[in-house]
């Protein structure tokens, strides 16, 4: 246990000592930080801390309330928004306009595959674009609870398989072994990542 992050022996201990409240913890931290605490809990699950089914929908539930969060200040503060508080959170009028162009031609795919990259680095963008020009909000809280289903499932299931390697495997070279590779994979999944953010940015 002293090998996981601080963080994960937090969510450990809290949650032997309110074994509901963590739920909502969760909930709250997927608001923000969905992906991260995903790849943690995965970890977790794998170690029998939390049950699958709980976990999964609070995680659910918390990066679908801040995705309603975004959609509702798009909505109803659009541009005073961005004009005021834009910079913190690397929204700009450009980067609306570009999104603005991409949601009139594929309103559905763009909020798929914003949801299931994490947004290629502008998620917030998007969502707050999805409100500022009025996407239904039915279709726009359905696409996402689709993408969310994949994209949650995918995050636990990362978590879980790559501690699962590293448990099974019994020797120190193994270990090491395994731990080389996750990093070569986060390496170069960052490289790519910071690819197509450049090419979506250009669109």
């Amino acid at each position: 246990m002293d090998q996981l992050p601080n963080i994960a022996n937090w969510i450990i201990h809290f949650g032997t000592a309110h074994e509901y409240l963590v739920y909502l913890l969760i909930v709250v931290v997927a608001c923000a930080e969905g992906p991260w605490i995903s790849l943690i809990l995965g970890v977790l699950l794998r170690l029998g801390f939390f049950y699958f089914w709980p976990i999964y929908i609070a995680l659910m539930l918390g990066d679908l309330i801040g995705d309603v969060i975004w959609y509702y200040i798009g909505r109803r503060y659009g541009h005073s928004f961005i004009g005021k508080h834009g910079h913190r959170f690397s929204i700009t009028e450009a980067g609306v306009e570009r999104m603005t162009h991409l949601f009139h031609k594929h309103k559905d795919v763009v909020l798929f595959l914003s949801k299931i990259s994490n947004g290629l680095g502008f998620a917030i963008v998007t969502l707050m674009t999805a409100g500022m020009i009025k996407v239904p909000f039915g279709r726009y809280i359905l696409v996402n609870m689709i993408g969310q289903l994949a994209w949650t499932g995918f995050l636990l299931g990362a978590g879980y398989f790559f501690s699962n390697l590293y448990i099974t495997i019994d020797n120190v070279l193994g270990k090491i072994s395994i731990t080389a590779v996750i990093i070569i994979l986060v390496y170069f999944g960052y490289k790519y990542f910071k690819t197509l953010k450049a090419k979506a940015q250009n669109l």
